[in-house]
């Protein structure tokens, strides 16, 4: 385990990109592992079971909780929606030193995201639309593509992530063609930009025909 003097010098040496990769012990979950990847790293170990024992850094997602009494360093990400993706490759470079690759990452993230139907012309135009949504993490998808989301049942479109169907099986039905099911992590590819991509184009095909009636 590291004590605060080594820690220090560990991250000095990350800063002046002295450090060999080899000589730190990173852990990460399943969920987040892809990121690492497509930022340069990939000297790290996978954990399903939250050990990090050993670890100098742990690349986990933001609901994980510190484990008390470590040394470890938690480096927390959000990767629900490409600003969130963005703002995690930044966290990791500022971190790990990985400056350049995730520079040319994210100028390619931000092209898609910003430059495409995403525009905050389109999002104003998507506040017209009442959404009812199911699961956080949906959530802060449909927020950040400007739908107007309510909890109460006037809506124009239900969304809910695909574990939930037999639960509000009831309700799907009554929604009819306005119920719009997306993948969960487990059945979207463990790539955070692709996921993002099937769940954002999945939505935009089916919540602004709307718009075109």
């Amino acid at each position: 385990m590291l004590n605060i003097k080594m820690y220090i010098i560990i991250c000095d040496q990350l800063m002046k990109n002295k450090l060999d990769q080899s000589n730190i012990l990173i852990v990460t979950t399943p969920m987040c592992q892809e990121i690492l990847r497509l930022v340069g790293i990939s000297d790290f170990r996978v954990t399903k079971n939250q050990d990090y024992t050993n670890a100098d850094f742990a690349v986990v997602l933001s609901e994980t909780k510190n484990i008390e009494n470590s040394n470890t360093q938690f480096i927390k990400l959000k990767l629900n929606t490409f600003s969130q993706i963005e703002q995690s490759i930044k966290n990791i470079a500022k971190v790990l030193n990985t400056e350049k690759r995730s520079l040319i990452l994210n100028k390619k993230l931000k092209y898609y995201y910003l430059n495409s139907s995403y525009s905050q012309s389109k999002r104003n135009e998507n506040r017209k639309i009442k959404v009812k949504v199911y699961s956080n993490f949906l959530k802060e998808i449909v927020e950040d593509m400007g739908y107007f989301i309510i909890t109460d049942d006037n809506y124009d479109y239900l969304v809910y992530p695909d574990y939930l169907k037999n639960e509000i099986k009831k309700e799907i039905n009554f929604a009819g063609e306005k119920a719009i099911e997306l993948p969960s992590h487990k059945n979207a590819p463990s790539n955070p930009i692709k996921r993002a991509k099937i769940r954002y184009q999945i939505l935009e095909k089916n919540l602004c025909m709307k718009l075109q009636t």
